[in-house]
C-alpha cells in the first residue's frame, strides 16, 4: 500500500468509527449519565475524523504536526470515553469491544504518525 492509499484507508476508519460510535450511541439505554458521556464521545469520534482530513491537506510540515497532534488526542479521549462506558457497565461488552479495539488501533497508528511527522 502506498502513501496515498494508507492516507484515504485511515480516512475512511476514522470517518467509519465515527459513523459506528454514533450508531452505538443511538442503541444505548438513555440515562443522564449516559448523555453526557455519548455526547462527549461523539464529539471527540467525529472530531478525530474531520481533524484527520485537515491534517491531510495541511500545508505544511508544522501544520500537519499540530493537526495531527489534536487527532491523536481526539483519538485517545474516544478511547477514554468508550472505557467509562465499560468500566460503568452502560453499555455491552459484545457493543464495546469492536469500538474498543478499532480505536485503539487508530490512536496507535496516529501516534507513530505523530513521532514520525515530529522527527522531520
Amino acid at each position: 500500500m502506498n502513501k496515498s492509499e494508507f492516507v484515504e484507508a485511515l480516512k475512511k476508519r476514522t470517518k467509519k468509527l465515527a459513523v459506528d460510535v454514533i450508531l452505538f450511541y443511538d442503541k444505548i439505554q438513555k440515562t443522564e449519565a449516559t448523555r453526557i458521556i455519548g455526547r462527549q464521545l461523539i464529539l471527540s469520534a467525529t472530531s478525530t475524523a474531520a481533524n484527520y482530513r485537515a491534517a491531510c491537506i495541511a500545508r505544511s510540515q508544522k501544520e500537519f504536526f499540530s493537526k495531527i497532534s489534536i487527532v491523536v488526542e481526539e483519538a485517545d479521549e474516544t478511547l477514554f470515553w468508550l472505557e467509562v462506558l465499560k468500566d460503568t457497565n452502560f453499555a455491552s461488552e459484545d457493543m464495546l469491544n469492536p469500538l474498543l479495539k478499532e480505536t485503539l488501533e487508530i490512536v496507535k497508528i496516529l501516534s507513530k504518525a505523530r513521532k514520525n511527522a515530529g522527527n522531520k
